[in-house]
C-alpha cells in the first residue's frame, strides 16, 4: 500500500515540475507586453501618449457648424442653464451673450467656483471647447457636475448655437492656407511667369536673326 502511495505521489510530483517549467519556458518564448514600436497599425488603437488621429480643427468645425445640431446638443444643458434674454440664473447660470463675456463673471451675479474664476480670459471659441470637452479638467474644483462632451462636432455645433444666442461674433471660416505653402505657390508662380517670359524673348531673338 506505502510502496503504490510513494509511486502516486512520485508522479504527481513529477507532473508538478514538468507544468512549472512549461510554465516558465513559454514566459521566456512567448511575450504578452505590447512592443514600443507597432508593426502596423490598428484602427482605434492609439498610440502612447498621442491620439488616434488628427481630426478637423476647431476653426474648420466651426466653419460647418450647424445651429439646429448645437440646439439638439444644448438639450444635456437645460436642467442646469437657461438661455433667454433676460433669464433667471439656476443650478448654473444664464448662458445668454456668454460667447466672448469673461470667465467667471456670469449674470447677475451668479456665485461661480474659485476655480472657474481664478482662470481668467474670455470665454472665446477655443477656451469654451476646452471647457465643454471636459469643464473639470479645464478648471479643476469647478462646481460644474457635467461630464463633458467628447465628440468635437458636438462641440463645435453647440458653440454655434451659443454663439447664436446674443453674441453673435464671427465664426472663422475655416484654417488659412499655411504662410510656406502659400509662398511656395507664390514662388512657383513667379518662376513660371519668368521661364515663359525667357521663352518670349528667345523666340523675339530669333526672329530677329532670321
Amino acid at each position: 500500500m506505502n510502496n503504490r502511495f510513494n509511486t502516486f505521489a512520485g508522479w504527481a510530483f513529477f507532473a508538478a515540475i514538468i507544468a512549472l517549467g512549461g510554465g516558465i519556458l513559454s514566459s521566456k518564448i512567448f511575450h504578452t507586453q505590447r512592443p514600443e514600436v507597432m508593426g502596423y497599425a490598428i484602427e482605434g488603437v492609439e498610440e502612447d501618449g498621442g491620439a488616434a488621429a488628427d481630426g478637423p480643427s476647431l476653426s474648420t468645425l466651426l466653419a460647418s457648424a450647424d445651429i439646429a445640431k448645437g440646439e439638439k446638443v444644448y438639450a444635456k444643458c437645460v436642467a442646469c442653464h437657461s438661455i433667454n434674454q433676460g433669464g433667471a440664473n439656476a443650478i448654473g447660470p444664464n448662458l445668454y451673450g456668454v460667447v466672448g463675456e469673461h470667465v467667471g463673471t456670469g449674470h447677475a451675479g451668479f456665485a461661480f467656483s474659485d476655480a472657474l474664476k481664478s482662470k481668467g480670459g474670455s470665454w472665446d471659441f477655443a477656451t469654451l471647447d476646452a471647457w465643454l470637452k471636459s469643464p473639470r479638467e479645464f478648471a479643476p474644483g469647478t462646481k460644474m457636475t457635467f461630464a463633458g462632451l467628447s465628440k468635437p462636432e458636438d462641440r463645435a455645433n453647440l458653440i454655434a448655437y451659443l454663439n447664436a444666442q446674443g453674441s453673435n461674433l464671427p465664426l472663422p471660416t475655416g484654417d488659412a492656407a499655411a504662410p510656406d505653402a502659400a509662398a511656395g505657390d507664390t514662388a512657383t508662380t513667379n518662376d513660371a511667369g519668368a521661364a515663359d517670359t525667357e521663352t518670349s524673348n528667345a523666340a523675339a531673338e530669333t526672329a530677329v536673326e532670321g
